[in-house]
């Protein structure tokens, strides 16, 4: 591996106006194909196997009307204090109301009467209406939002409160600060781990083109593909946060051949050789993990972990190709000003921060190990108290019309009325369906927690119906679900009894079902991942007792991530210091998804830092000395890269998308931790504790294993002398720093 990147390295270095004119073609015909692409994001869940789909699949079928794919708005008044809906003031205030709803838009199709309907609430202070339009949500303009504003002020003027929610809405608005913001901080921390302006830009510019290359890509292909509107956002998240970091490691690398006396070409094939197969092999691992998301067969999170995959592929190759293709163009300023005085490191007695810090970790190594294990244990221990959601309306902020909406209805209808539950009767007999359907109503209105139960409602052929029923707790309560786990043990007795079949559906069901999914996928999940990249670890380090230190130390950081986000998101610690309006169950395709990306780059840094350490091993050094040495090269660039990930993910907390901003917080402290206590801490000291064993293979599985050369072993024994400055030939043999 590291012969042949070091021959890519060369190759770029020489023929650098090629490389760069290919990926500018690359990218400007994929935006090309972004930019004449039809296809929209999808936002919405499906769920293949599961009977809330298939329920759904059903009603799809068999209620054709029901399932138009038309915008809705739910709009809720409600009476000033101390008077009915229903008075004539009010009731010509809703009717007005509603006029101007319907006239706002000639893609309104209708809009439902509450008093009519009969959607008013007991007590009458209350009333909904809904409204269909022709097109769906994707084709709404922003005349046709406006118009809705402008109606529920209307509303509003005439002395109702006056909320609405629904498709139909105006989404929020897109920026581009999360990730402004990051990229501000990434600059930064360059600027200050490189001290050249050239040299920090490297890393940018490059990661700049392989998120251009991704998104264009993504865009491109939306339009063959189902992707899901959070894709490329976490594309982007990762792309730039990986793009950065291995564009690092090998202008990091480059600058120390140099250091050590070597030309322009030649210390560029060498990082690419040697830093460059650390970003392979780290690359690998982070798409296996975002990749072996698939096994789950959800398709939003197939879509979102194939599209960062990918994201990933683009930063390796742009890393490994157009890294040292623009080195060729930078040429002495790469370096620095005090690099460029003397060609070679700039020597200090003074002992650096991380000098210190590892002098102390392999002093006391047992000690570090069992406390820095029992932090992580004290932060992972909410994770027990974990649970899962979908987001609904009653999880936006307390400000959007969309949550006051959602409490004016729980208020006045009850807290059920928010998380509906759809039952489908089904028959090949009409008649069947139709008793079946009286049988299972019935039976349904006995159950603790229904607090109302409707008529069942039947197609044109009579053969399936539709039963709503309203839970009296609200949609995410433990209450909630039991009720859905009755209703599904009547329908499987009424199933049994008259061969009429009966599924629960809704978007409450639809939680459960995720949830229960996830559950069960989260084991073969981690066993593919960690099963994959313990091989490939075992391939890079040539050690079984590396990479079993490796898997335990992320599943501790990834416990303490996720306990740190059920602290912040679901209990509400600290909540005012992320902006977040309101708590809430963890969004369930977070945990495994945080799996996938958390493994990954807990991988990046233990490829990363404990390559070097095995380079000195490699070399000659012994095993303790191997650890300081590796961590003392190493350190000040993982720390940078570490940074940097840890600003690009924190820069996500700011969106407005409770997802996007759980997901940029986890994966921020679970990097802060994964780096800090786990690589830096954990690894060296449990390293020093092991001794030479660390690095042993049985004879029989080295004999089977090919070698891949990660540290560059070849590269000395071929490579030719060196002239430095002074005049002084020597081999060129500096591996062994």
């Amino acid at each position: 591996m590291a012969t042949f990147l070091h021959r890519i390295g060369q190759f770029a270095f020489r023929r650098r106006w090629l490389v760069v004119l290919l990926w500018a073609v690359i990218l400007g015909a994929l935006g090309a194909g972004a930019a004449n692409s039809t296809g929209a994001a999808n936002s919405s869940i499906t769920l293949p196997g599961t009977e809330s789909q298939r329920a759904f699949d059903l009603l799809g079928d068999k209620f054709p009307a029901a399932n138009a794919d038309g915008a809705t708005a739910r709009v809720v008044m409600m009476a000033p204090d101390g008077e009915k809906i229903s008075s004539a003031d009010n009731r010509a205030a809703v009717e007005a109301t509603l006029k101007d709803l319907k006239d706002s838009s000639s893609r309104v199709g209708q809009v439902s009467d509450p008093f009519a309907a009969k959607t008013v609430s007991a007590d009458g202070t209350t009333a909904y209406a809904q409204a269909t339009y022709t097109v769906a949500d994707a084709d709404l303009t922003d005349a046709d939002h406006t118009g809705i504003d402008d109606a529920l002020d209307a509303g509003r003027d005439q002395g109702l409160t006056v909320e609405a929610s629904g498709s139909a809405l105006a989404p929020p608005e897109e920026g581009h600060s999360a990730e402004a913001i990051g990229f501000a901080l990434a600059a930064l921390i360059l600027v200050i781990t490189f001290g050249s302006l050239i040299a920090a830009g490297l890393p940018l510019l490059t990661a700049i083109v392989g998120v251009g290359v991704s998104m264009t890509a993504i865009t491109a292909l939306s339009a063959t593909f189902d992707l899901n509107s959070n894709a490329s956002a976490l594309a982007t998240m990762l792309g730039i946060a990986v793009g950065i970091d291995y564009a690092l490691f090998i202008v990091s690398r480059y600058r120390s051949e140099r250091a050590d006396g070597y030309d322009a070409k030649e210390a560029a094939a060498r990082a690419n050789g040697t830093a460059g197969s650390a970003v392979v092999f780290a690359g690998l691992t982070v798409i296996i993990a975002l990749a072996g998301l698939a096994v789950v067969n959800l398709p939003i999170l197939t879509a979102m972990g194939l599209s960062a995959a990918g994201a990933v592929i683009v930063a390796v190759l742009v890393a490994v190709t157009l890294v040292p293709a623009l080195l060729g163009f930078a040429g002495e300023r790469v370096l620095g000003r005090a690099r460029k005085q003397t060609g070679r490191k700039q020597v200090s007695t003074k002992a650096t921060i991380g000098q210190r810090w590892i002098a102390y970790v392999l002093r006391k190594p047992a000690k570090v190990l069992v406390l820095a294990v029992l932090a992580l244990g004290v932060v992972a221990l909410p994770a027990t108290q974990l649970k899962l959601g979908l987001p609904d309306d009653g999880s936006k902020a307390a400000s959007s019309t969309q949550r006051k909406a959602y409490d004016m209805l729980a208020e006045s209808f009850g807290p059920g009325f928010n998380g509906p539950l759809t039952v489908t009767v089904d028959s090949k007999s009409p008649e069947s369906a139709r008793s079946g359907a009286t049988d299972l109503g019935k039976a349904i209105t006995h159950l603790p927690d229904v607090a109302a139960v409707t008529p069942a409602v039947f197609n044109e052929t009579g053969d399936t119906a539709i039963i709503t029923v309203i839970p009296k707790s609200g949609p995410i309560t433990d209450a909630t679900k039991d009720l859905v786990g009755d209703i599904r043990s009547l329908a499987a007795e009424t199933e049994s009894a008259g061969g009429v079949r009966s599924m629960v559906t809704g978007t409450t069901a639809l939680n459960i079902d995720i949830s229960d999914k996830f559950s069960a996928a989260i084991a073969p999940y981690l066993a593919l991942v960690v099963g994959l990249a313990f091989l490939v670890l075992t391939l890079v380090f040539r050690s079984l007792l590396v990479p079993l230190k490796a898997a335990l130390g992320f599943l501790l950081s990834v416990l303490a991530s996720l306990g740190a986000l059920v602290a912040v998101f679901q209990w509400g610690w600290l909540k005012d210091l992320v902006g977040l309006d309101q708590t809430g169950p963890i969004m369930s395709l977070m945990p495994i998804l945080m799996v996938g990306i958390v493994f990954g780059l807990a991988m990046d840094y233990q490829v990363f830092l404990v390559t070097r350490m095995r380079e000195a091993y490699v070399h000659g050094a012994d095993a303790r000395t191997a650890v300081e040495t590796g961590f003392r090269h190493s350190a000040k660039v993982v720390t940078a890269a570490a940074l940097i990930m840890i600003s690009v993910f924190a820069g996500f907390v700011g969106n407005h998308d409770a997802m996007l901003k759980s997901m940029g917080f986890g994966l921020a402290i679970a990097v802060a931790l994964d780096a800090f206590v786990v690589r830096m801490t954990i690894i060296p000291a449990a390293l020093a504790l092991l001794g030479k064993r660390a690095w042993s293979l049985p004879g029989w599985i080295d004999r089977i294993l090919p070698n891949v050369d990660i540290e560059g072993e070849k590269l000395v024994k071929q490579a030719p002398a060196v002239v430095h400055q002074d005049g002084i030939e020597t081999p060129q043999y500096s591996n062994q720093h």
